[in-house]
């Protein structure tokens, strides 16, 4: 099964989200990403290894390391942030 972990950047902005609609809408995701963790844009570059969801008009960073089957949560971000 896999694990899931979250980057302390992660969970200080999950927990500045005072939108229940949007934070609804990144646990659907999150429990999407852990059922299939290739689920996501990959990215390339400096961040390969990293896939992105897009939850409008954010997005959702995480990498997956197949070796210890972990997943971690890096990042939500607005897309005009990037």
């Amino acid at each position: 099964m896999v694990s899931v972990a979250y980057h302390p950047h992660f969970e200080k902005i999950l927990r500045k989200i005072r939108d229940a609609g949007l934070k609804e809408r990144v646990k659907q995701q999150i429990l999407r990403i852990v059922e299939d963790p290739f689920v996501g844009k990959p990215m390339r570059y400096y961040r390969r290894q990293t896939r992105e969801v897009y939850i409008p008009p954010f997005r959702l960073s995480c990498c997956y390391d197949r070796g210890d089957d972990t997943i971690v949560f890096l990042a939500l971000y607005h897309k005009d942030e990037q």
